[in-house]
């Protein structure tokens, strides 16, 4: 199987996240090459400080798939995810993680806590990162700059 990116609907979301006045983040689940769901955040418009691109397309594509686990499944998402966001990928069980821009602020990945790395992580996917870094990066630096 040749691979295929999927960081273009990732970024798709991303963008259409900002447009509803969202931190510009999106997200992709797909399986065997089928997307499974997408999703962009949701926070402000939701009132919900979970609804995380990578919360909103787990819950979607897990509703999708009827099942608790997404085992096999990729995770494509433009930032690098959050704590509660990485350990969510770990209980998912999702196979491999790619993601676009590093998050030193708020990372649960490469920075901060590093998930994955602590002993008590149950699952550790496969991490990509780096993939789609200029666009990622971006649209994060655009949408900060009309806010400050």
């Amino acid at each position: 199987m040749v691979f295929r990116s999927h960081m273009d609907i990732a970024l798709s979301e991303a963008r259409a996240a900002a447009a509803r006045g969202e931190v510009p983040v999106g997200a992709v689940i797909v399986r065997a090459g089928e997307i499974i769901a997408q999703a962009g955040n949701r926070t402000r418009e939701l009132h919900d400080p979970t609804a995380h691109a990578e919360m909103l397309v787990i819950r979607a594509a897990c509703a999708a798939l009827g099942q608790e686990r997404l085992t096999g499944c990729d995770l494509y998402v433009t930032l690098e995810p959050c704590p509660m966001c990485a350990a969510a990928i770990s209980n998912a069980r999702i196979a491999r993680l790619y993601y676009g821009a590093a998050d030193p602020k708020s990372g649960g990945v490469a920075q901060g806590p590093r998930i994955f790395s602590h002993p008590q992580c149950h699952h550790r996917p496969e991490i990509y990162d780096g993939i789609a870094i200029t666009e990622a990066e971006t649209l994060l630096r655009d949408f900060f700059a009309v806010k400050r």
